[in-house]
């Protein structure tokens, strides 16, 4: 069970139920950086569509509220119906923004995995305040990509926003001398277009994080050799029990067919191997298989049927051709029914001359 927990033993890629638990456990590859990438991109998609229509929504009542603030009464329930009004107005400007950026995080976690409502992450594990797994945490493969990901996206936004911003310069310091309105129409165009340019890059670095974390993730739920075997233990019986029914079946319906060995007609045989006993009475459409068997099997077939007298005819072709053909309790198919009437005619001929010299 040692090996169980050694890494390099976990080279069989994990089971579908090996999954599920993982799943279950709320352990899922989850990439950050593709929630960020959600959350910016919904932010920049709101601040170029909705900036307006929030700016006018909240700027409107704000003015009315300034005009009008000698006639605002403060008393009693007054106080508290205005500031309704203004939780009112202002859910009303920013509500559907920020339903879209709700909307936006949730699809973020959606996108890489169907949603998870697991506890155990909230379960207290006493491993986590081992020094051993501590440094792991902090010098292992993990802390390593993430801060090589850290300095790379400093780097990368850092020279998006020097590429989108320089060439903007001297607009920049010229607005400091433009008035407030026109100032922060600028600031929202050239925010939308720095935001569009971080989105852009964002989104090559959350694809290459995702496949990262979702190899990593893969590469923990590995299994051993010795994991497997247990599972499939577990899921599907220990072999060697299912063997052990499966023969304690064979020997019951052997039994049963042996006890309907009686009550055949005929026994069609091949003297070395086969041994197929039918049963046909007047009035049955075919004639029914009620035992077959090879060899040793065979063999006992024909005693049972010597100790009661039942005739045996030796037809070697239809002996492999029955039993090839049909089941226990099965009738005979229609392609035998021209040979298999020549041998119960024998025998019922049989049986007659065998009558009348008696009598």
């Amino acid at each position: 069970m040692a090996d169980d927990n050694d890494p390099d033993s976990k080279t069989e890629d994990p089971t579908q139920k090996r999954l599920e638990e993982a799943l279950e456990r709320g352990d899922v590859a989850k990439s950050q950086e593709v929630n960020t990438w959600f959350m910016i991109a919904g932010g920049t998609l709101v601040l170029s569509t909705f900036s307006g229509s929030v700016g006018s929504g909240l700027v409107t009542p704000m003015r009315n509220l300034l005009a009008n603030s000698w006639m605002i009464r403060t008393d009693g329930g007054n106080l508290m119906a205005l500031l309704k009004q203004i939780e009112v107005a202002v859910l009303a400007a920013v509500g559907v923004p920020l339903l879209m950026l709700m909307l936006a995080a949730i699809a973020g976690n959606m996108l890489q995995h169907r949603l998870v409502w697991s506890g155990e992450s909230l379960k207290p594990k006493f491993s986590k305040l081992s020094p051993a797994a501590g440094f792991k945490r902090i010098f292992g493969k993990q802390a390593g990509a993430n801060f090589l990901k850290g300095v790379g996206k400093l780097i990368v936004l850092g020279a998006v926003m020097t590429m989108i911003l320089w060439p903007e310069r001297h607009r920049m310091e010229a607005m400091v001398r433009l008035d407030p309105a026109a100032m922060l129409g600028a600031t929202t165009s050239m925010t939308v277009h720095l935001l569009g340019a971080v989105v852009a890059a964002l989104a090559i670095i959350a694809i290459g994080d995702y496949f990262f974390q979702y190899r990593s993730w893969f590469q923990r739920q590995k299994m051993s050799l010795q994991e497997i075997k247990e599972e499939f233990k577990q899921s599907e019986g220990d072999p060697h029990i299912k063997g052990k029914i499966r023969q304690l079946r064979q020997q019951r319906s052997r039994k049963r067919m042996m006890a309907a060995v009686p009550k055949a007609s005929v026994i069609i045989t091949n003297p070395t191997h086969y041994s197929v006993a039918l049963s046909y009475e007047r009035g049955m459409s075919a004639p029914i298989c009620v035992a077959k068997g090879v060899d040793n099997l065979a063999f006992k077939i024909r005693e049972i049927a010597r100790e009661h007298d039942i005739p045996i005819v030796e037809n070697v072709p239809l002996a492999r051709a029955l039993y090839a053909t049909v089941d226990i309790d099965q009738e005979i198919p229609t392609e035998h029914y021209h040979a298999v009437a020549e041998v119960i005619g024998y025998v019922m001929r049989l049986k007659r001359g065998f009558g009348a010299g008696r009598q």
